[in-house]
């Protein structure tokens, strides 16, 4: 999910640069998303609610 994370930020920085603020906006967006689902499961995990087999 990092690597998701990573690619959508990269996406995100050159669509920005091309001036395409639609699909910048979309990109950061997801990552966003991705960072708050990341946050929340390490979250879960380090208070013990989450147990990883």
């Amino acid at each position: 999910m990092i690597k998701w994370i990573i690619i959508l930020l990269i996406v995100a920085a050159a669509a920005s640069l091309l001036g395409m603020p639609a699909l910048a906006g979309a990109a950061a967006m997801g990552a966003r998303v991705l960072i708050g689902i990341v946050l929340i499961i390490f979250l879960l995990i380090v208070l013990g609610v989450f147990a990883v087999t």
